[in-house]
């Protein structure tokens, strides 16, 4: 039976401690290799990275670190060149551009130590003029401004931090290189504009006839003809053709219209604006007559009419006794008529104002009839029942009755002719004043309410149907003022005394 000797315990981790002292020793050795190495600096778009390496020459650091330059990055000194300690190796990073040529989204990446969109076209061998758009990330951007340049230490935040002071990738590179920007190219092209026959070539990049015209400050006016249409997009060698509208005035139908028109006519600008001319009417200028800058144009609406006159004349009012009729009684024996001449005339306006008139024809439409009132001659004697006794009268007449006594006539109780009356009767009751072409004076009338009178006395204001009824002066005046029937007591005058038609004044 064998038997088996275990090691000492302290000799089982023999095998770790052996790797660990090779590591220590294999540290030991870098350290001190890096630290025989010669320094040397990395200098990448100003920012310094210290280094050591037993490299001789440039490119072989290149190499060593795992930089890969693009071709369009600088590098000082050459790659062959031999490295002394503190080399400074200095490397400036193109900048990557992404360019659009031409406009229509095609794009290319090119690096360039360029600065400005002028000189990066140049590179290119691209030809720009100053008319040419220049867009820089989206944003019209000068020819010759800088191109934006993003801060070094801001690059350098956007590092992770175990990429902020260790070299060794190209992707560690391209994240120091700084940002690209796109650029883009709007070639302008050549554009000719012809207005009212004057030619003007410009240089654009709009994209359209109204873009163009509004860029250029180029007025457009009612009536303008654009060809073509503003909303043309433009192409090389486009022609802008403007006929301008001329400036003209239109008075019609009390109306002015200020407008513009390519009409050469005053008759086509009139039908331009679809004012019509009807009839007689005509314009002036003639419609014939060429239009001119700022031509006024008037419109004269011509109407004719024919008006028709009245001249009327009056009729004569004849009476005519009628011994049939009672007397104070009238009838209508024909009714007035007016005579009637009429005269038609033609007449002429102009915008509403005559201008002419000629009488055609006149004519006696209606001939004049007198009108004919019979009047009654014939008198009837009546009797009529009073408080008195009964009276016999041959006519009544309804008057307005007043009063007034001799100390209301006007004459002072000491003048010689105080109370005396027209027929020299002294003034007091039962006198009475009255118009004599009424009741004739002496004559004796009733009057209800008053009694019997003798009409001996006239007044100033005592006309017509209108009679003043005497009072005493020792008796306080009884104020009369009212309209009664007056009777005429018998006997009647004789016929030719008599007045047949009474005035019909005053009224009651």
């Amino acid at each position: 039976m064998k038997t088996e000797i275990e090691a000492p315990p302290d000799k089982k981790f023999t095998p770790y401690l052996t790797i660990a002292a090779t590591l220590a020793v294999l540290t030991i050795f870098v350290v001190i290799y890096y630290r025989t190495g010669q320094p040397i600096t990395l200098v990448i778009d100003g920012q310094a990275y210290p280094l050591r390496s037993h490299r001789l020459t440039v490119e072989a650091v290149l190499l060593q670190t795992g930089l890969q330059l693009k071709s369009q990055d600088t590098l000082w000194p050459p790659p062959e060149s031999g490295l002394v300690p503190g080399q400074n190796i200095e490397i400036t990073l193109a900048r990557p551009v992404i360019v659009d040529l031409n406009g229509e989204g095609k794009h290319s990446t090119v690096f360039t130590h360029r600065r400005t969109p002028a000189e990066i076209y140049q590179e290119l061998q691209v030809d720009l003029s100053a008319a040419d758009d220049i867009f820089v990330d989206g944003q019209l951007w000068g020819h010759n401004r800088p191109l934006p340049v993003t801060p070094f230490d801001e690059l350098k935040a956007d590092l992770p931090p175990s990429q902020k002071n260790i070299l060794g990738s190209s992707l560690q590179l391209e994240t120091l290189r700084p940002r690209p920007v796109r650029i883009a190219l709007h070639k302008a092209i050549p554009v000719h504009i012809i207005d009212d026959g004057q030619e003007t070539n410009i240089l654009t990049t709009l994209q359209s006839v109204g873009d163009v015209l509004l860029a250029q400050d180029i007025p457009l006016y009612l009536g303008d003809l654009i060809t073509p249409d503003l909303s043309t997009p433009l192409a090389p060698d486009t022609t802008i053709t403007i006929e301008r509208a001329t400036p003209v005035s239109i008075q019609a139908d009390g109306h002015t219209l200020k407008t513009r028109t390519r009409s050469s006519t005053v008759a086509e600008a009139l039908a331009q604006e679809k004012v019509a001319l009807v009839g007689q009417d005509y314009t002036l200028p003639a419609e014939d007559a060429a239009i001119t800058p700022n031509i006024n144009i008037k419109v004269m609406r011509v109407v004719e009419a024919l008006e028709i006159d009245k001249e009327t004349t009056d009729f004569e009012t004849l009476w005519i006794s009628n011994d049939g009729l009672e007397l104070d009684t009238q009838q209508i024996e024909q009714q007035g008529q007016e005579g009637v001449t009429k005269t038609r005339a033609r007449i002429i306006y102009e915008n509403g104002e005559e201008i002419s008139r000629v009488e055609e024809e006149t004519w006696l439409e209606q001939e004049p009839a007198d009108k004919m009132i019979a009047y009654g001659t014939k008198v009837v004697i009546r009797t009529l029942d009073t408080p008195d006794g009964p009276i016999e009268y041959w006519r009544k007449i309804r008057m307005l009755a007043t009063s007034y006594s001799a100390a209301t006539s006007g004459k002072s109780r000491d003048h010689p002719q105080y109370g005396i009356t027209r027929t020299g009767i002294q003034a007091g009751y039962g006198i009475a004043a009255v118009d004599p072409g009424v009741v004739d004076l002496r004559s004796e009338v009733y009057v209800p309410g008053y009694g019997r009178a003798i009409a001996g006395d006239t007044g100033g204001a005592i006309l017509g149907k209108h009679i003043d009824l005497g009072f005493e002066d020792d008796e306080p005046l009884p104020l009369w003022y009212k309209w009664v029937d007056v009777y005429l007591l018998t006997p009647a005058p004789p016929w030719h005394e008599i007045r047949y038609v009474l005035p019909q004044w005053p009224q009651e």
